[in-house]
């Protein structure tokens, strides 16, 4: 890590980390978002629905902003990572704005909508939650598992990234959020959701953890340098923090459900989902794309990052300051449709 480090300016870095931190804050908030709908699999209740889209209906779009700004770091500051990356998975990222597209349609329509035609916005919902989430993860999978370019140029086709670790990540990920979602809804809500949500957690927590054990030791095997990357020195001493973090991340989850606590259970939960993408971005270092474009090669000209770091010094803040308003003013429990107890 530390030759990576010396041939790769701080500017270039300084790119990375701001893009790595907007993909952090979408995973988190959005990622949370997508959950509450992805759950609506296992919710038959009307009314539990109602209350469900009720704690993310004041703050669903305000957390979308961070993937824009992704994507526009990403096109800015690494022009050639997002061509690769764009040609390499257009069904991919197609398929997921499509199905965010749905799922803020179906969260808009539902409101005004009859009984019947709600239940119909709800399947969207569903739908929609789901496939953008599946194609989120079969995104990290692909890039955690490199996508082949030569000379910044990708040469495959269009379906290379389907395998099976790559849908496995995509069925992870769904899992993941849809804990992200019930911990979210022990937070906001009450009564018999909160109960229902409780329940769940657990096993959904611990489907969580076994999937991330098993994409862990998974890519270990994908290619030599992640093998070597964990098996160095600094990369045991890593290794053993990792273990012990995400240990007695579990160990707080589980104490917190026990004790019935109301906003524990998601900040272990969001924790959890922060370390485990540090330890993909330290598996995948110095690659912005695997296996062949490091963070130095992708850049773009140095005066073009310096000015969109620039821009992003304000807006990023902004952006943080007006999302933590917004959680604020729409704080305490949804108790039902349309109504917060403060």
């Amino acid at each position: 890590m530390t030759n990576a480090l010396v041939h790769t300016n701080w500017l270039s870095l300084a790119a990375a980390g701001t893009l790595a931190f907007a993909v952090l804050m979408y995973v988190v908030l959005d990622g949370t978002d997508l959950g509450v709908g992805v759950l609506f699999v296992s919710e038959r209740n009307p009314k539990h629905r109602e209350v469900m889209v009720d704690t993310i209906l004041p703050v669903w779009d305000g957390n979308e902003t961070w993937i824009v700004l992704g994507g526009g770091g990403l096109i800015a500051m690494f022009p050639p990572v997002y061509s690769a990356l764009l040609t390499a998975m257009y069904p991919v990222i197609f398929a997921m704005l499509f199905a965010l597209i749905l799922r803020g349609v179906a969260i808009e329509f539902r409101g005004e909508a009859t009984a019947r035609a709600k239940a119909r916005w709800d399947a969207v919902m569903l739908t929609g939650s789901s496939m953008a989430t599946f194609c989120q993860g079969v995104l990290v999978g692909s890039l955690v598992q490199g996508i082949r370019t030569v000379r910044g140029t990708y040469l495959g086709g269009p379906w290379d990234w389907l395998d099976a670790f790559t849908l496995f990540c995509g069925i992870a990920l769904v899992v993941g959020y849809a804990w992200l979602g019930t911990c979210w809804l022990i937070w906001r809500t009450e009564g018999g959701l909160q109960q229902r949500a409780r329940r769940a957690s657990l096993a959904l927590g611990t489907a969580t953890a076994a999937c991330t054990a098993i994409v862990s030791l998974w890519t270990l095997h994908l290619n030599d340098h992640y093998a070597h990357r964990w098996a160095d020195v600094s990369g045991g001493i890593v290794l053993f923090v990792a273990a012990f973090v995400f240990a007695l991340l579990g160990a707080g989850f589980v104490y917190a459900i026990a004790r019935r606590r109301p906003f524990a259970p998601l900040v272990c939960a969001l924790v959890w989902f922060a370390f485990a993408l540090f330890c993909v971005l330290y598996t995948i270092f110095p690659f912005v794309l695997p296996p062949s474009i490091t963070i130095a090669q992708g850049s773009s000209p140095p005066h073009t990052q310096a000015f969109v770091l620039g821009g992003s010094s304000v807006l990023v803040p902004a952006v943080l300051v007006y999302s933590t308003f917004a959680f604020w003013v729409f704080r305490g429990k949804v108790t039902s449709a349309g109504r917060q107890d403060r």
